[in-house]
């Protein structure tokens, strides 16, 4: 982040969009109030969305990473409650020694609780556990009044359920309190399933939806044709004390350090072309096919946390992530159209992970429905907008629907299409927020929240 005339430069983890932001970061909750800038605002975590979801041009954002504080911890029941600025790698590091979990998790651990909440993140197991509003009790928020209200299922309802996929526009989350999950070792059993085509993929997905908790399909993007959807899928569930070999068992909560590896600084966009990326697909595609029975939660969920800021490998451009939900009906004729358009595009289409999804939480903007769900990065070219755009109207015409959390390009029309429900979110909007306090490029962009006054 670097700091011109009293401003920070911030991106988003795809860094497709840089903004000169007025940056705070108060240290304590108690704080957040007298630095509320009413002239616009967002919160930010630990800027882990692709998009522009936590950027705000010319206008205030208040980062939460130093509220990260556990304030009560119930060791019978798992009940945490903990500041916003919570990450799920700090929970993993004193919890798991002591037989605790995050009850849902992404596909890292560097995000905070506020931010799993904003965006109501779903994992490996959505089709089995549902997306992190499963896992919360209550929060309390700083509303644009200055008030600070607590919302649950049973208080403020409206407010706590509009708040998940809210994508941070609706008050400022001060505390949140969830449930952990109880376990015995921090490994997993898991087990691969190589699929030749789109068809097989999706029935393998369909057969162990039932008999694994934890799923995720990753896709060679060579393959097109009749070779097409042709890929691993990965499945697990939690591993016992006693499935563990001796050496294992010797420390069966084991937990990760930090990352060995890191990318030091924007890669040449040259150093990302169709050979390296065959070498690189090959690779993955032989990892995923040849993974052992027992893994460590580190690399069943965080693969991609063992490199530190592995986003500067899409050089300066950055990169976008390209997610969407299509219903089971006609899915398979559905995601072939689709995939065959990403696939052939000639855009160096990367990772990518394919996934089913379960039933709808409560958010009222949260993502997830039941479908298939399929997430690809696309190194920014000049191109790329208008692929997008044309995969929004494919997405739409299959009556699916694309991940905030993650877009950079979807304008207001296409997501009013895809989200009907937001006129009610903005209603609620109206009544809690009613001057637009909290605002972000996003929510502009896709007609969320009003512009800024550009400060002299």
């Amino acid at each position: 982040m670097a700091t011109d005339n009293g401003m920070t430069a911030l991106a988003g983890w795809g860094a497709n969009l840089r903004v000169k932001c007025f940056l705070n970061e108060p240290g304590f909750c108690s704080e957040v109030a007298a630095v509320l800038d009413r002239s616009g605002t967002i919160a930010r975590g630990l800027g882990r969305s692709y998009g522009d979801c936590a950027i705000n041009a010319d206008g205030q954002v208040i980062c939460t990473t130093h509220m990260g504080r556990f304030l009560f911890f119930d060791e019978l029941t798992g009940v945490l409650t903990c500041e916003a600025g919570a990450s799920l790698e700090s929970i993993i590091k004193i919890f798991a020694p002591r037989g605790w979990f995050p009850m849902i998790t992404p596909g890292t651990k560097f995000v905070t609780v506020a931010g799993c909440i904003a965006n109501d993140i779903h994992g490996k197991a959505h089709h089995a556990q549902g997306c992190f509003s499963n896992c919360v009790d209550s929060i309390t928020v700083l509303l644009a009044s200055g008030e600070v209200v607590s919302a649950s299922r049973h208080e403020n309802a409206e407010l706590f359920w509009a708040t998940f996929g809210g994508m941070g526009l609706l008050g400022f989350i001060l505390t949140v309190t969830i449930r952990l999950r109880k376990i015995e070792t921090t490994y997993f059993h898991q087990k691969s399933i190589r699929a030749n085509d789109l068809e097989e993929m999706l029935a393998a997905l369909d057969e162990h939806d039932h008999t694994f908790p934890y799923s995720v399909a990753t896709l060679d993007v060579l393959a097109t044709g009749a070779r097409l959807g042709r890929g691993v899928l990965t499945v697990g569930d939690h591993a016992k004390t006693s499935d563990l070999p001796p050496l294992l068992a010797a420390n069966p909560l084991r937990v990760s350090g930090p990352p060995k590896l890191t990318v030091p600084f924007d890669l040449p966009e040259s150093s990302l072309n169709p050979l390296s990326i065959r070498v690189v697909n090959a690779v993955i595609q032989r990892i995923q096919a040849s993974a052992k029975p027992l893994g460590h939660y580190e690399a069943f969920f965080y693969p991609l946390d063992k490199i530190a800021h592995w986003n500067r490998s899409y050089g300066r451009r950055g990169f976008t992530q390209y997610q969407f939900v299509i219903p089971f009906e006609n899915g398979l004729a559905e995601m072939r159209k689709i995939l065959t358009a990403i696939l052939s595009s000639g855009e160096l289409p990367f990772l990518n992970v394919l996934k089913r999804l379960g039933k709808e939480s409560g958010g009222v903007l949260s993502f997830p429905r039941e479908g298939y769900t399929f997430a690809i990065d696309f190194p920014v070219r000049e191109k790329t907008p208008a692929l997008l755009r044309r995969l929004d109207a494919m997405v739409i015409e299959a009556g699916g629907r694309i991940y905030l959390g993650k877009d950079s390009y979807t304008d207001a029309a296409n997501f009013r299409t895809m989200y009907p429900e937001v006129e009610g979110w903005l209603r609620t909007k109206a009544k809690y927020d009613p001057d637009c306090v909290f605002t972000s490029n996003l929510g502009r962009r896709v007609g969320l929240a009003r512009p800024i006054t550009t400060k002299a």
